[in-house]
């Protein structure tokens, strides 16, 4: 069995332009992304793809792989999709750029749960939501499951959230009227991170998208409404993903109270 992990790296970030470049200690996000794969056993090779030679440029340097792919993708799965095409492999981990302390474990636990079992074409995780805000949060992404941990529906919240239609301080309602009440054992949080079938990887970024998908603006729901299943691992650790330049002041304080001098 081979397994390539692909990041999708593009520059023009819409709320941080070039943040795969931006530094986190002595090294720039994307290679600590790329070293921290490298790590799980399991992964035969890791690879980025990008759409900016600044990008490419910066991989090749420190000794990664990186492939050039078209700027018109729409979804990361769109670019992992025109990398993979012509390298053989059985199974594909669409891995987020912008995590540079992913959970080695999460993704550990995710491979070995295709590998053993495989019940599903594609495969993610998800980890339980700890407070109200990430549950009324419609950033935060919510699966629910079956009971064979096969994924029912994913939402922004609430089911189907529209997502240009705005709820005006549901905060502050929901922590007065439900607060007591609301059992957060019963949600999950969605992780970015996805397993793919090869094979299946490129019959699904011909699929044309959904009702719910356009809805929800969900691309993971495009498998659901074409009858196909996504199994969903529990994890622990829901990692960091930097998408603001508030996330990325956060990274790095981080990283200087937990990474800084360690090898």
């Amino acid at each position: 069995m081979k397994c390539i992990a692909v990041i999708p790296a593009r520059y023009a970030s819409t709320r941080l332009p070039g943040k795969a470049l931006l530094p986190l200690g002595e090294k720039p996000i994307i290679q600590h992304v790329y070293e921290r794969v490298r790590q799980v056993p399991g992964i035969d090779t890791v690879l980025v793809a990008t759409d900016d030679e600044r990008i490419l440029n910066r991989v090749t340097s420190f000794g990664g792989q990186a492939c050039m792919t078209g700027t018109h993708h729409l979804s990361g799965s769109d670019r992992i999709a025109e990398a993979i095409a012509t390298r053989p492999c059985d199974w594909v981990f669409n891995i987020q750029g912008d995590e540079p302390f992913i959970d080695l474990t999460t993704v550990q636990a995710v491979l070995r749960e295709a590998v053993s079992r495989n019940l599903s074409p594609v495969y993610t995780a998800s980890v339980p939501i700890r407070s109200l805000e990430d549950w009324v949060n419609p950033s935060v992404v919510k699966v629910i499951v079956n009971q064979k941990n096969q994924a029912l529906y994913f939402s922004r919240w609430p089911i189907p959230y529209q997502r240009n239609v705005l709820a005006n301080d549901l905060i502050s309602v929901f922590r007065e009227k439900c607060q007591e009440k609301l059992d957060l054992g019963l949600h999950q949080r969605h992780l970015g991170i996805y397993l793919y079938r090869r094979e299946f990887l490129l019959e699904y970024v011909q699929m044309p998208p959904g009702p719910l998908e356009l809805a929800e603006h969900l691309e993971q729901l495009r498998i659901l409404e074409h009858g196909y299943t996504i199994s969903v691992v529990p994890a622990s650790q829901s990692g960091i993903s930097i998408d603001t330049p508030k996330d990325y002041e956060d990274a790095k304080r981080y990283y200087e109270q937990n990474f800084r001098g360690s090898k």
